[in-house]
Formats: structure tokens, sequence, C-alpha cells
């Protein structure tokens, strides 16, 4: 694989004297990072977020792009594969009509069902670099610049033994994803992927500007301190999964820490239901732009 380690990216950049061509995010805080190529904030829409309606057959993922431009004004858009009808080069082609015809940008693919990213054994984590690939590519055509991946491991994992296992998986699927400049990232969806040192570590291991954080903004809990998580993902952030917050003051506290950070990008709101939505809408452009 190129070598593409983002300690060596910030440092050939300097060297070159390009760091004015670099997003704002790579170096708005010494090492925060965003995904490549983002240089500047924007709010999409999370599929997920009007899943109900999709699965009750409202609406289908062709009707995603114009939903998110008549319903709710929004800029982007974030697809979820399990919603998908198919994967045809044809069906590919109409989602990329529906963007272009609405003005809207086709953000990343959140891919499910296809694997955990800390397998245990080598066949699990051969698998899911394999049943990734097809997305990478789906996202690609698309013309998205990423993927969101879960990374779980099993329960009561060594969590040495779990950073060795994703390590490998993650390894693994860049192989495929940095050629066709598609960011791979994770979201907080439990087990290891909650414990935002153990996810530092993994950003560490594998060093790849390509592979990232995609922190899901949940409200807090006993066992979840969001601020906290939230503070430790933003130098591997490559997106922002939004969800409003219990108070205003806590949505607004979040969204100025990852603006103080350096982090330029896109907020894809994934509030549940459409008051929600218009609601994280109000939210984000009151207190981000």
């Amino acid at each position: 694989m190129s070598n593409i380690s983002r300690r060596n990216f910030i440092e050939k950049s300097i060297a070159a004297g390009a760091a004015v061509a670099v997003a704002p995010s790579l170096f708005g805080s010494g090492s925060t990072f965003s995904t490549p190529r983002v240089i500047k904030d924007d709010i999409s829409l999370a599929q997920w977020a009007l899943v109900d309606e999709v699965k009750s057959g409202k609406w289908k993922t062709l009707d995603f792009a114009k939903i998110a431009r008549n319903d709710f004004g929004l800029n982007g858009i974030e697809f979820v594969n399990t919603l998908f009808e198919v994967t045809t080069e044809g069906y590919l082609k109409k989602l990329i009509k529906n963007a272009d015809d609405n003005g809207v940008t086709m953000v990343l693919i959140m891919v499910d069902d296809e694997g955990d990213g800390c397998g245990a054994t080598k066949k699990e984590r051969n698998q899911f670099s394999v049943n990734h690939r097809k997305w990478i590519d789906a996202a690609a055509y698309l013309g998205c610049k990423s993927i969101r991946t879960n990374c779980r491991g099993p329960e009561n994992a060594d969590k040495a033994e779990a950073l060795k296992w994703a390590a490998e998986s993650y390894n693994m699927l860049l192989e495929y994803a940095v050629p066709a400049k598609i960011s791979v990232l994770i979201e907080n969806h439990g087990g290891v992927s909650n414990d935002a040192d153990w996810m530092v570590s993994l950003f560490k291991e594998v060093d790849n500007l390509y592979f990232g954080a995609y922190p899901d903004w949940r409200r807090p809990a006993d066992n979840f301190d969001n601020i906290d998580y939230l503070k430790k993902m933003l130098p591997y952030s490559g997106g922002m999964s939004y969800r409003n917050q219990p108070t205003e003051e806590l949505t607004a506290k979040m969204i100025k820490l990852a603006k103080d950070s350096g982090y330029r990008g896109w907020y894809g709101i994934e509030s549940s239901g459409r008051e929600e939505i218009k609601k994280g809408t109000e939210l984000l452009k009151k207190y981000l732009f």
C-alpha cells in the first residue's frame, strides 16, 4: 500500500510549501484531521433518520436527494447500504442523476450487515474486508468520499487482542480503499468502538490518512460521556453523525468543540423523524455558520 500515513502527509505537505492548499482542518489545531479534500462545513441528511418512512414504503432511496432538498433544504445525503434496492450500474446512474438534478452532494454510504471490523478469527477479518469492497466501489462510482463501518468486537474481548484484530482488518480494507480514494470510518456502535482511548490506539496503529472516526453524537449516559468521546475523536474525524442533545446548550457546546478543534466537514443529521431533523438543521445553522 502506498505510504499515506497521517504523519508523512503532514511532513511532505509542509516540506513542499503546500500547507495553504490543504484543507484547513488538517492544520487548524496541529494534529486535527478530517477526511482528505474536505475544506468547509456543511449539513447533510443521514438516511437512517427517516428509516421508518423508507421501510414503510413512503419513499425509496432513489427519492432521497429530492427529499433532502425539497423537504429540508439540505446540501448533502448519507446513504444506508441496507436501504439500496439494488446496486446495478443503471441504479447507481439514477442516483447520480437525481442528486445532480436536486443539487445535492452524495457524502458517504453507511455500511451495515457486512461483518465487523474486529472479528476474532482470520476468516471473519478476511470476509469483512471482502464484503466492504463492493460498497467502496459503489461509493467511488457515486462520488462519495467515505464509507462508514462497524467495529464492535466480541463481547468481553481482551482489548489488546481486539486491537490486533481490528488493525489487521482495516489494513486489509485500506489496501482496497486508498487507491479508490475512499475513506474508511468507524462509528461508535457499541463494543470496543465505544471506548475512545481504544479507538485512538487503533488510529495510531493503522496510521492512515484515509482511516478515521465518524463520531455518533449519542446523548450522554452513565456509561458514555459524549463530550469526552467527541474530544478524543476529533483529531481523526472524517464526518459527524449529528444528533440533537437534551439541551440546546449542550448541542452548542459540542458544535463549538468541533469547530474550535479545526474540524471541517459534513454534519450528517441522524436525529430521528422530521421534526428532529428540522430542529437539528436550525441548531446547526445557528451555531455552525
